[in-house]
């Protein structure tokens, strides 16, 4: 921990004054999702950040999805090669539990909010790891083909629909991964929604959520990529499948799809950055100057303009286009019924559920 005080002490002396810029790595390899998400953190964060910096190059990996297991390999090899990656948050606390990602003193390395507001205060409960730079609150939730609803039935409205193959016959897309599958599984299997992570603690709970799952299993795809569902269902190949409430708005507002939200138990997330651990000063320093400038009131105000994610900070909210505003998950009309995800939880039984999760996928 002293050493990574130092080195955040140096950084950011490096980072403070054109002096310092020297100091700083000219290149950046920064880690996301792909698709839309990572095309609104372009457009948001790092094409305003290059047009001041023209010395600076960024690469994008988008490995996210695979961000633990490969951050614990380059730890074991000695080998950081990625300088800033998002992650979600319960991912943020296991690498901050594992000592993978630095820890932050928030007040010190983020900017105030332009309210005037400590950066601790801006975020407010959204920090919840002290590794983790919060972005965005999004939603994992249900899109569905219009045309493709059975005639004399009404348009699917409920997550409980999902698992109901006689009214709504068709593929479904669900998440290669038992977060949010085990949850929905077990609402829909008669566990009050104050009890799911109490059930899911168990052996016969997850037992439970397995055993409904296995009700649609023949019927399912199973996708890794965010944009997977977007473009299965603009194929018309599923008639509903879960993902990010942002990629959804993609494939209705932008491309014109058939498709429509289903809001009903969305499962509400964090998405943001979390710095490795171990990188050497110069590279440091270049991250915390971009991080700085990237979750700033404005830049998470601007990401809005791309993608209907809600802005971590509260400083940014007021800053939001308000014709993106309803296709906030955050929308008190699309949130009437929504599902809090337990990061906690997660980040102490994600391992072991999901060695049990891909067993049960092979059978």
């Amino acid at each position: 921990m002293k050493q990574t005080t130092a080195l955040l002490s140096a950084a950011l002396i490096a980072a403070g004054g054109a002096a310092g810029a020297q100091d700083m790595a000219n290149a950046m390899t920064l880690v996301s999702w792909g698709g839309a998400y990572q095309n609104s953190q372009q457009k948001a964060y790092v094409e305003p950040y290059l047009a001041d910096h023209s010395d600076v190059t960024v690469t994008w990996d988008e490995s996210s999805a695979e961000a633990v297991a490969k951050l614990r390999a380059m730890n074991e090899a000695g080998n950081i090669t990625w300088d800033l990656v998002d992650v979600v948050a319960a991912d943020a606390i296991r690498l901050c539990d594992e000592g993978l990602a630095m820890e932050i003193d928030f007040n010190e390395v983020l900017a105030e909010g332009d309210d005037g507001s400590s950066a601790e205060d801006d975020f407010g409960e959204m920090l919840v790891s002290d590794c983790y730079i919060p972005q965005i609150v999004y939603s994992t939730t249900f899109g569905y083909r219009t045309d493709m609803v059975p005639e004399g039935a009404d348009a699917p409205s409920e997550i409980c629909d999902v698992f109901d193959l006689e009214t709504y016959p068709g593929k479904r897309a669900l998440e290669k991964r038992p977060i949010n599958n085990m949850e929905w599984a077990l609402l829909c299997d008669g566990v009050a929604k104050e009890d799911v992570y109490d059930v899911l603690a168990t052996e016969e709970g997850q037992e439970q959520a397995l055993a409904k799952l296995d009700t649609i299993k023949d019927d399912v795809i199973w996708w890794s990529a965010g944009a997977d569902t977007p473009q299965l269902l603009a194929d018309g190949e599923i008639f509903m499948g879960s993902t990010y409430n942002g990629r959804l708005f993609s494939v209705i507002e932008e491309q014109n799809q058939p498709v429509a939200m289903m809001w009903d138990a969305q499962v509400f997330d964090l998405d943001g950055w979390i710095i490795p651990e171990g990188l050497p000063e110069d590279r440091l320093a270049r991250v915390m100057d971009f991080v700085k400038f990237a979750t700033d009131t404005q830049r998470l105000a601007d990401q809005a303009k791309y993608i209907s994610y809600g802005p971590a900070r509260a400083s940014s909210a007021p800053k939001v286009p308000e014709d993106m505003k309803q296709h906030m998950p955050t929308d008190p009309a699309n949130a009437e019924n929504t599902f809090l995800y337990n990061y906690e939880f997660w980040a102490d039984y994600r391992d072991d559920i999901d060695a049990k999760f891909q067993a049960w996928l092979a059978q």
